[in-house]
């Protein structure tokens, strides 16, 4: 596929009249897993807000399968397949887990097909059904909001911070799933302040500072420079580099 499923095009969008990405340039075709790597407040939740148009763009073009989408809005965005899982999972917590898979049923997908999908990629999610989702664990929480999001047939799925408050382990296996996700044909714009498990399912990662991107190309070229020059990764003598 020549055109891309998602594309940013010179974006600069803020909140008010204060900017926070300028002339962001970014796109998504099917089937990638795109890393936007950086330090905390360089813009990575934001250049997300404005792919789902969840706050306006101040220039620029948001393109969707070759089509802008100006003026469109978030509900209209999500109904032709970008769906958007924010930190903090997304989840209701006073909801069952089953009651949390109803919801989605406003996309027309019957229940029964809803759980058929969620319990064969998450098994176990399904001794849980009638479990509050507030009182599972912060992976299975994940996992179920990762669930109401393949819910409603995403082409774009946008996440972030996968691994917020998550142990090495589960972040390690979500991101496997991600993975599969990617691997069905669905484009995927992954944040992450935490860099390491992500560039290795990613094809694409770019490296965003201060609300530009200012290095992009392959994961494994950007690995090492991500980690000297942004996470703060300690070099052989000890110090931190940043």
């Amino acid at each position: 596929m020549n055109q891309p499923l998602l594309e940013l095009i010179d974006v600069t969008a803020g909140y008010g009249r204060i900017p926070v990405i300028h002339e962001v340039n970014l796109s998504l075709y099917p089937g990638d897993i795109y890393a936007l790597l950086g330090p905390n407040g360089g813009g990575k939740s934001t250049t997300l807000k404005a792919c789902s148009r969840q706050i306006e763009l101040s220039s620029g073009v948001l393109h969707l399968a070759g089509q802008p989408m100006e003026g469109v809005t978030p509900e209209t965005l999500s109904r032709v397949g970008v769906c958007t899982i924010p930190e903090g999972k997304g989840i209701f917590p006073n909801l069952s887990v089953q009651e949390n898979l109803v919801m989605m049923t406003h996309t027309g997908m019957p229940l029964e097909e809803i759980e058929a999908v969620t319990f064969k990629r998450f098994p176990q999610l399904a001794s849980r059904r009638k479990q509050l989702a507030g009182t599972l664990s912060g992976g299975e929480q994940q996992m179920l909001a990762m669930s109401r999001a393949l819910g409603t047939n995403p082409k774009i799925l946008l996440l972030d911070e996968l691994s917020m408050g998550l142990a090495p382990i589960i972040v390690r296996d979500l991101y496997q799933i991600v993975h599969q996700i990617a691997g069905e044909g669905i484009a995927v714009l992954v944040v992450e302040q935490f860099a390491r498990t992500v560039l290795g399912v990613s094809n694409k990662a770019g490296i965003m500072v201060n609300g530009k991107i200012v290095r992009e190309g392959d994961p494994s070229e950007l690995e090492e420079e991500l980690s000297a020059a942004y996470l703060g990764i300690k070099g052989n003598d000890g110090k931190s580099e940043s």
